[in-house]
């Protein structure tokens, strides 16, 4: 298990980001068909892991759970950019997920929200937890935290204390 950082800590990082949530929804009537929506071993860890290892893709981080996984994206053009480039692996699963899934009543669902952060448009907390979702980011550092949210808030937004 990850080192843990005893007290309070938040995130921080520069500039404008992305953060995207994705999951499925599962079909236990058909759970083969289901896994081969979602990519099989090919699917989503897949997909997150080559875009980890391009620092250029714009990927920052992910938190990879069930039944949301919550990515972090430099900016939208990135995301946007790697889910359409046929050269990686998201383009043609989304494209055989649609083929499948156009034919089969029973092809797993899935969901995603995008939320556009502005520059200090954001908090988190962690209390003695390893290293975790926007703290674990390309670029993000842990500090210590403020006591409260609208304390994170205003450090985060560099407005002065009163």
């Amino acid at each position: 298990m990850a080192e843990r950082h005893k007290g309070r800590w938040t995130a921080e990082i520069d500039g404008d980001f992305v953060v995207f949530l994705i999951g499925p929804l599962p079909s236990p009537r058909h759970p083969v068909a289901w896994f081969r929506d979602l990519g099989g071993r090919r699917g989503m860890k897949h997909m997150l892991d080559q875009a980890m290892a391009d620092p250029d893709s714009g990927l920052l981080g992910y938190t990879f759970g069930f039944p949301v996984i919550v990515q972090y994206w430099r900016s939208f053009e990135h995301l946007e950019a790697y889910a359409s480039d046929p050269g990686l692996s998201h383009a043609p699963a989304r494209k055989q997920y649609w083929q499948r899934a156009s034919r089969h009543g029973y092809a797993a669902g899935i969901w995603h929200e995008t939320f556009l952060v502005r520059a200090g448009e954001y908090e988190a907390v962690y209390g003695n937890m390893p290293g975790f979702g926007l703290g674990t980011a390309r670029g993000s550092q842990l500090v210590r935290a403020g006591a409260s949210a609208r304390d994170r808030l205003r450090r985060n937004r560099k407005e002065p204390t009163s």
